[in-house]
């Protein structure tokens, strides 16, 4: 399979308490095409653009809520790394935006990607053994999320989760 990178040039990420509704074009969320296909997370970064000081606390976690009706909007985008990948029946879903909004596990949180976006930046790449995985398309292992957790002052940013379904 090829890697696919679900990605947004700039946002300002909204600081989200666990369990409650992300707000669209403040995450971006990757969920499974079926109910049993899997995908690993290979690279998360994100690089910050704010004008001053600003202390993201970002986590990569799973979503006890899913997404519905899903999109990439306002520079969102998700697109094969591979120009010569051949077409998957039922891809994995990159999004920022849905009618029914993700919630982050307040249990399931998998890597704390806390930086200051004042020029800060943070790559998280896979380690063998370490791999982070998602698995079907429902709640609480078929969606996961980049999103901020409440406190510091989030600033604007650009990110890409990089992730491969196999």
């Amino acid at each position: 399979m090829s890697k696919i990178s679900q990605n947004c040039m700039s946002y300002t990420p909204t600081a989200t308490a666990d369990t409650t509704n992300l707000t669209d074009v403040t995450y971006l969320a990757i969920q499974g095409g079926t109910s049993t296909q899997r995908s690993k997370i290979v690279e998360v970064f994100q690089g910050g653009q704010a004008g001053a000081s600003a202390p993201t606390f970002s986590i990569l976690a799973r979503d006890s809520t899913i997404g519905v009706t899903l999109s990439n909007t306002s520079g969102g985008r998700n697109a094969a790394l591979d120009a010569a990948v051949a077409a998957i029946a039922s891809p994995p879903v990159g999004f920022n935006t849905a009618t029914t909004k993700p919630q982050r596990s307040s249990t399931l949180a998998l890597l704390n990607l806390s930086y200051n976006a004042f020029g800060g930046i943070v790559r998280w790449v896979e380690a063998q053994g370490m791999e982070v995985t998602i698995v079907g398309n429902t709640a609480s292992l078929g969606e996961i999320s980049l999103s901020t957790f409440t406190g510091g002052r989030p600033g604007l940013m650009g990110a890409h989760i990089i992730y491969e379904p196999y």
